[in-house]
């Protein structure tokens, strides 16, 4: 079963601008310190500033199939999204964009683009370890780290180590799914026919790639990797251009080895996450609550097969 881990998030969201409070430390801050930096500074966790005006938590992804998710090309997720809904369908899916402006795709938000940047922040970020690509270390509610906590020579992760690294987590294969009975393979009709597929969009595909492994593959990612309103009670955070509420279509690929669902880990069966859907989901949430019994379960079935 997948190993579920809840990291501190806050923002500052104002009118049409987000603070990620990086200055501050933000925008993780970690709820446990090292006893050399607790000696130094007398905390147990890093402050979070008064200036955030809002908090989240995030559970830790699965990173299988990340090297296909990596190699979706850029205009077939463009291709998907509908910002305006011009079509009318409720669904208006948009793209984040990282600080410089390129197509973001990892993390809950959907705002780091590539594999590498992802796999490189998660490494000083959540582990404390500086590498090539963050050279830095974070600093603790935006002071520097006291003299003699951290002793080592940044990068601590050399370029060469870090490359294998980033090696092994391209590699991770999708996990497979499990048995698909009668009853799942008539499930996942019906998510597709009550419009769940609308975001979850059950196949990508890479495109051109120096590694044949990784070259024009299909991945069933169930996922547009876009942008959606999930409404209000679900909000937290902003992060880059997605606003508090707005979240990255999560990939349904692997769901049958978590054991908490949603963002921040707060459903406890697939079922209740179906459920906390709402905003541009409550469509195809309210009519999956309509569907009888016995296709509910369907739904149920092939989801928990995934």
């Amino acid at each position: 079963m997948h190993a579920t881990a809840f990291h501190p998030h806050a923002g500052a969201a104002g009118e049409g601008s987000c603070d990620m409070l990086a200055d501050l430390g933000g925008p993780v801050f970690q709820s446990h310190v090292t006893p050399a930096l607790k000696k130094a500074l007398g905390i147990d966790a890093e402050p979070i500033p008064g200036k955030a005006t809002a908090r989240g938590r995030r559970t830790s992804p699965s990173i299988l199939g990340f090297g296909l998710i990596d190699g979706v090309p850029e205009e077939a997720i463009l291709a998907l999204a509908d910002p305006d809904d011009r079509d009318h369908d409720g669904i208006s899916g948009r793209p984040n964009r990282f600080v410089d402006g390129r197509l973001g795709r990892f993390g809950r938000k959907a705002f780091l683009p590539a594999l590498r940047e992802f796999n490189a922040g998660a490494f000083v970020i959540e582990m404390g370890i500086t590498n090539p690509l963050a050279p830095a270390e974070e600093s603790i509610g935006g002071r520097p780290i006291p003299p003699g906590v951290d002793p080592l020579p940044e990068p601590e992760l050399s370029a060469a180590d870090f490359d294998l690294a980033n090696d092994f987590v391209r590699f991770l294969a999708p996990p497979a799914h499990g048995s698909f009975t009668g009853a799942a393979r008539r499930g996942q009709r019906l998510f597709t026919e009550i419009r769940c597929a609308a975001c979850h969009v059950p196949v990508l595909k890479t495109g051109d790639s120096d590694v044949a492994a990784l070259r024009y593959r299909p991945v069933a990612a169930y996922s547009d990797l876009l942008l959606h309103d999930m409404g209000p009670a679900l909000a937290d955070i902003c992060l880059g251009l997605a606003t508090p509420s707005e979240f990255r279509t999560e990939p349904l690929m692997g769901l049958r080895l978590r054991s908490h669902f949603l963002h921040d880990g707060r459903a406890a069966t697939i079922e209740e996450a179906v459920r906390l859907h709402a905003g541009e989901a409550a469509s195809a949430r309210d009519r999956f609550a309509a569907l009888p019994d016995s296709e509910r379960r369907a739904i149920l079935e092939f989801l928990g097969a995934l």
